[in-house]
């Protein structure tokens, strides 16, 4: 009987990656293995055969000769026939899902030691002022934490002992569990996946390897930090004792609220109070910057909410320390109040005046006051 292309086989385009093409075996093995099939000699030539097409195309090499010349390059001594066999062979069923598995449930193949413990990572939330954000500090942090027990170095074990291999893994820190036909490992419940036990505990951390403190330490803030932002400190954070790995501290920073300033990104923002008079007759305006004062210019006639950009007045960008951002200052008329008689008088002949001139002076208020009239004049029709 001639035998099935590989690709058909598994259900796949001569394309394929590695990935895609594992992931369709494996289907197929589960689908047709013996063990789910005890009493069907089909599904066990389709695992066989899928098997082979598998062990084939996985390799690089074998594949590049058998898209080439097909069955033909293995004829005479497949290189899928010899491991084509039952359930636990090169290649077979518990390899298919071993590794599967171990990603699940924390290791490799069969016997695998479960990786390095690392301690857990910590977070601090630091609030900085506008100006230390934007121009960058140092500050002073006391961090409660996991740290290694100083007596016994870490180890758990009383100084002059040490650990010994834990009997229920033989120091795997690992055991396989045997569920139907799937072989899971998990860790080890005795030793905790470290792969050994304290006989003799240290008396300052109880074994733990670890013990509470206080740590303080230095942080150097960036030049333009912002919101949300985060500063990872490598191995700043708890213990895993033991002969774990530190994790990591990350310092989140959020910004007080500022009395003048808003910030968008790089960018500031103000609102500056002023008198109309300077708005209709223009003139010169000082307005703060985190740099300093500056001198704002202000023509004459311009309208209260008026946006003025000052160009590098803002904030240095913290991951490309060339580019500084702007300072938007927005103008907005401030109506006096608490006149007295004669102001009330002043202004009173100032405004009879203006509106003599009609739109010359007020060309907005003319154009709102003859929409209006001309709406009235729509709802009488």
């Amino acid at each position: 009987m001639a035998k099935r292309d590989y690709y058909e086989v598994l259900g796949v385009s001569k394309s394929v990656d590695g990935a895609d093409l594992k992931k369709s075996y494996r289907r197929l093995a589960m689908k047709y293995h013996p063990d789910r099939n005890p009493d069907s000699e089909e599904a066990e030539l389709k695992f066989k055969e899928a098997k082979e097409a598998f062990e084939v195309l996985s390799d690089p090499e074998k594949r590049a000769t058998y898209d080439q010349f097909g069955h033909a390059a293995f004829e005479g001594g497949s290189a899928g026939q010899g491991g084509a066999g039952g359930f636990g062979g090169a290649g077979g069923f518990g390899d298919i899902f071993g590794d599967m598995f171990g990603d699940i449930f924390g290791g490799g193949g069969a016997g695998g030691r479960q990786r390095q413990r690392r301690g857990a990572d910590l977070r601090y939330n630091l609030e900085l002022s506008l100006e230390e954000a934007v121009q960058g500090t140092e500050v002073n942090i006391t961090v409660p934490r996991m740290s290694n027990c100083g007596t016994c170095n870490g180890s758990g074990a009383k100084p002059g002992s040490s650990p010994t291999q834990c009997p229920t893994c033989n120091g795997q820190g690992q055991v396989r569990i045997q569920q139907g036909f799937f072989s899971v490992q998990q860790t080890c419940p005795q030793c905790h996946g470290s792969g050994t036990i304290i006989t003799d505990p240290c008396g300052d951390c109880n074994g733990q390897g670890r013990i509470r403190e206080n740590k303080k330490l230095s942080v150097k803030i960036p030049a333009g930090v912002d919101e949300g932002d985060q500063i990872r400190l490598s191995g700043e954070g708890e213990s895993a004792g033991n002969g774990g790995v530190n994790g990591d501290l990350y310092v989140s920073v959020s910004l007080k609220e500022h009395p003048i300033f808003t910030r968008d990104g790089v960018d500031l923002h103000c609102k500056v109070p002023i008198g109309y008079s300077i708005l209709a007759l223009g003139g010169e305006l000082e307005v703060p910057t985190l740099a300093g004062r500056a001198k704002l210019k202000i023509p004459a006639g311009t309208q209260s909410g008026k946006m003025f950009r000052l160009r590098g007045k803002g904030v240095k960008n913290v991951r490309n320390a060339g580019f500084v951002g702007d300072l938007y200052c927005e103008v907005n008329v401030e109506t006096p109040i608490n006149l007295t008689k004669r102001q009330k008088e002043l202004l009173q002949e100032l405004d009879d005046s203006i509106r003599e001139g009609g739109s010359k002076h007020n060309p907005e208020n003319s154009s709102w006051s003859d929409k209006i009239k001309s709406f009235f004049d729509d709802l009488v029709t």
